[in-house]
């Protein structure tokens, strides 16, 4: 039996992946709620569906607790868990040394341990082989396996299967790679095996600062372009028909999730340890932290040339989750638009179809309970200006030009489309 530790975006769907390819998954999580619901066979994540989880659930293969003993009846265990940053944006890897502790005193000779958590080179290796071996009393490497394997999840991009995602494999010793190596390949269908557990956590680093930079990139020059009348998102169409040397990348109205954000910053925090500046990194996440306050003077610029300040406007935030098709809000731009917003005066109010109502969360708790308002005309109507934060698939734009005053788009999602509406990019 394999553990998954940490059932949300990550672990949900790898445990429903390797119980998919006839693999007994217990899945472990402190939230008894997403217990409940799996052991009810209801998904509690959009893009994974109900029948998906049922299927699995009602096989057998796929039980949920929130009981960490379990773990001493498993051959390895998959860590899932959150890396947030401080508030002084240092690493929080303490659920991953919580998570540590809680196997330790449960661990086998011949168990294999696998960390997924997105974190810095050296989490694996040290952090968290150091309070394995000291709750067990086994060696890592020695007595039990122990390994790195970076998730890539892509939530709401219907092309991101599990099975067809490489899986990249670091392992303590070669011994612990090849352990590791074997425990995918039951349930995807390649894996990329490196030296060692820091070159795979450095991996996945790579790959998110790659998209972090090259997003802050494009949000700089939509400002620079936007100054010359010129407008970034047919620029960037025309530059993605070279079929060698570029890839297109979007601005918006910042970042969001539990990737972009915060991994680049992991990287960052480990170099200064060893007298390494990051100014790339460091530089992309002042231009993308930047662009909340963009947009909203973008904003009041829109209202002005109506007549009206911003300060007493009623403003319509439209889409809530960090990014489209999916209900996930973690580090989602649209709480640092909400709370400038108010700031300059505004009445707020949004609508999302896939977040009705705001969960509490750590970053803007103020915010719980706020429920979306409905997509009728009688209501946007209501409102002076429309932000478009999110481009859901699922929302009509056309009615939102049609029904508005003013629409502000930062995602392009009324490109073409010609209505009542004042239309501004932002």
């Amino acid at each position: 039996m394999i553990a998954i530790i940490g059932l949300g975006y990550v672990g949900l769907p790898l445990g429903i992946q390797f119980a998919n390819r006839g693999q007994r998954v217990m899945g472990i999580d402190v939230d008894t709620a997403k217990v409940e619901s799996i052991r009810r066979g209801e998904s509690y994540i959009r893009h994974i569906a109900s029948e998906t989880l049922y299927d699995q659930v009602a096989s057998g293969r796929l039980t949920a607790t929130t009981d960490m003993a379990k773990v001493a009846h498993c051959e390895a265990v998959v860590i899932c868990v959150p890396t947030p940053l401080s508030k002084n944006r240092e690493p929080d890897i303490s659920f991953i040394l919580k998570t540590g502790e809680g196997i330790a005193p449960h661990l086998r000779p011949g168990m294999l341990v696998v960390l997924e958590s997105t974190t810095y080179p050296g989490t694996t290796d040290e952090a968290l082989r150091e309070v394995l071996e000291a709750g067990s009393g086994l060696r890592a490497g020695e007595d039990f396996h122990l390994a790195f394997s970076p998730e890539r999840e892509d939530p709401g991009n219907p092309n991101s299967q599990v099975a067809k995602i490489p899986k990249v494999v670091g392992g303590l010793t070669p011994a612990c790679m090849t352990r590791a190596k074997e425990l995918y390949l039951r349930a995807v269908d390649g894996v990329i095996p490196v030296s060692s557990c820091r070159v795979a956590e450095a991996t996945k680093l790579l790959e998110n600062i790659f998209r972090s930079v090259n997003i802050a990139l494009v949000n700089e020059l939509k400002v620079v372009y936007e100054a010359m009348g010129i407008d970034i998102w047919e620029v960037i169409e025309a530059a993605k028909t070279k079929p060698f040397g570029f890839m297109p990348f979007y601005p918006g109205p910042g970042l969001g999730g539990h990737c972009i954000p915060i991994d680049p910053f992991y990287l960052t925090w480990k170099a200064r340890e060893y007298g390494q500046a990051t100014r790339f990194i460091e530089l992309a996440g002042e231009i993308n932290t930047a662009m909340p306050k963009h947009v909203v003077t973008r904003v009041a610029e829109a209202l002005n040339t109506d007549r009206k300040p911003l300060n007493g406007s009623r403003v319509l935030l439209v889409g809530l989750a960090y990014k489209a098709n999916v209900d996930d809000d973690r580090e989602s731009p649209s709480y640092v638009l909400m709370d400038l917003l108010r700031e300059a005066g505004a009445e707020i109010a949004y609508h999302d179809p896939f977040v009705p109502v705001i969960r509490k969360n750590r970053e803007h708790p103020h915010y719980a309970g706020m429920t979306s308002v409905p997509w009728e005309e009688a209501h946007v109507r209501g409102f002076d200006a429309a932000l478009i934060v999110t481009a859901h698939a699922c929302v009509d734009y056309r009615q939102l030009v049609d029904w508005s005053e003013l629409v502000i788009d930062t995602r392009n999602a009324t490109a073409g489309l010609r209505g009542r509406a004042r239309v501004v990019k932002a």
